[in-house]
């Protein structure tokens, strides 16, 4: 094992290796095999995906939806978006005496110019965001956080929806032909 792994809580393995098998179809593998018929776990998660189609919000309230959003945003190359969202999100819990150091982080890291990890934001916000963190509050990032929200709920969020129902109807055909292999039928 390498030893990163080691380094981690088992628990946190534990839920990786568990969420690996629920959406593992996500990853993009050849590999389509799938249970022909779903434990009442997976028939659960089924009735879960159908609430994140209802809303952008429901689907990030969710802790599967949050993790499967984010590891199709891994695979679009912008996964960034959703860690400012969630950078951010953290950011209004922070104490006062604390806001300052990890406004500038945040800023650093998704915000500034060069950014390692930079979001999509127009200069106007940019520079608000800016003049907002050099006095740090609770909503110095309200306004880049909501450009981002409405980027990720009306870009990602269609394709994302997109892929599920891809992937759905790949499970749907994967379960036919592993009928038609059983029973004997041929296509």
């Amino acid at each position: 094992m390498c030893r990163g792994l080691e380094l981690l809580p088992i628990t946190c393995l534990e839920r990786a290796k568990e969420l690996k098998a629920l959406f593992g179809g996500l990853l993009h593998k050849s590999d389509h095999s799938i249970p022909v018929q779903p434990k009442k776990s997976e028939t659960h998660n089924v009735d879960e995906r159908l609430k994140w189609k209802d809303s952008f919000e429901k689907l990030l309230s969710s802790q599967n939806g949050l993790c499967l959003f984010r590891a199709f945003l891994v695979s679009e190359f912008s996964e960034e978006n959703i860690a400012f969202y969630l950078a951010c999100e953290d950011y209004r819990t922070t104490k006062p005496s604390k806001m300052s150091v990890k406004a500038k982080q945040i800023f650093d890291e998704f915000i500034s110019t060069d950014a390692p990890r930079e979001v999509n934001l127009d200069h106007v916000t940019k520079a608000i965001t800016k003049e907002n963190v050099e006095r740090p509050t609770q909503s110095c990032f309200d306004l880049a956080q909501a450009k981002i929200y409405t980027l990720m709920e009306k870009d990602c969020y269609p394709r994302f929806l997109k892929s599920l129902s891809q992937q759905s109807g790949q499970d749907r055909l994967s379960d036919f032909i592993k009928s038609c292999a059983a029973s004997g039928r041929q296509m």
